[in-house]
């Protein structure tokens, strides 16, 4: 894929951040530079990634802080898709479906609005795997695994991602085999993402969480189950690697949000 060839993007940006202890913005606006304090600065996460994404619309899924958001990235000529309830990323992603039916590119990137270190290089090459494959994962493979998702490979085709609430109950040499993890950024064929969105929306979750003090069930859709659909049908998941951890971590609490604007510092340039 040449550098200069126009590729869409859907931004997940609806999100609150809720670990953000002392923080009510829409956490992507959070600066790479900070001020002040780590929540006042200068250059803002959503903007970083932007102006990485390769050159193509562009359409920001937004919930929380909308406004905000609106204000910070108008004339960028962007589309806004709202996201009516915050209904996990698959949700998100259903919310831009009209962005992806008036498209007339044939590959698309998703990508988080809080991971904002990865490289134009990585995202382009994410695309360019699209030349073998449906649906792209960025994995990558950090010292600790942590709680993320991790890749369920055979051969060379990533078969599902599976969840850590799964996966920490396996037994001990099972949990060892997995070594790549998902960032939860992807890339994807248009008419592919068309087809499997229905699918998508007709799987819901029932998750339990709480708000505002009360436990309630809800409703959540993830985009982690596209990739079992996908190969389920035979479709071809491939994954790249990121070229390391820091690349994509993402801001998830004030202790990221303080490391990934260091790293942010020590960079050439402020390249990713």
């Amino acid at each position: 894929m040449e550098e200069n060839a126009d590729v869409a993007s859907i931004i997940l940006a609806a999100g609150k951040g809720t670990r953000m202890v002392g923080y009510d913005g829409n956490k992507t606006l959070l600066p790479l530079i900070p001020g002040p304090s780590p929540y006042q600065g200068s250059h803002p996460m959503l903007l970083h990634i932007l102006s990485c994404l390769p050159p193509g619309p562009k359409a920001l899924v937004i919930h929380h802080g909308k406004e905000s958001i609106i204000e910070a990235t108008v004339g960028l000529d962007l589309a806004y898709c709202f996201q009516p309830e915050l209904n996990g990323t698959g949700g998100a992603l259903l919310s831009a479906r009209a962005f992806v039916r008036e498209l007339s590119l044939s590959r698309i990137i998703i990508t988080m609005g809080d991971v904002p270190l990865v490289r134009r290089s990585t995202y382009l090459d994410l695309v360019r795997g699209l030349e073998g494959a449906d649906l792209m994962i960025l994995g990558f493979q950090p010292t600790d695994k942590r709680r993320y998702g991790v890749l369920e490979i055979e051969g060379n085709r990533v078969t599902r991602i599976i969840e850590w609430e799964y996966w920490h109950r396996y037994p001990y040499e099972h949990q060892e085999a997995f070594k790549t993890c998902n960032s939860g950024i992807y890339a994807v064929r248009r008419d592919v993402l068309l087809m499997y969105l229905h699918l998508l929306e007709a799987r819901p979750h029932r998750v339990r969480k709480e708000r505002k003090g009360t436990i309630s069930e809800i409703q959540e859709f993830f985009i982690t189950d596209l990739i079992e659909l996908m190969a389920r049908d035979g479709l071809v998941v491939h994954y790249i690697l990121a070229r390391d951890e820091r690349e994509v971590m993402g801001v998830d609490d004030l202790h990221a949000l303080k490391e990934v604007q260091e790293l942010y510092r020590t960079l050439d340039g402020g390249e990713a």
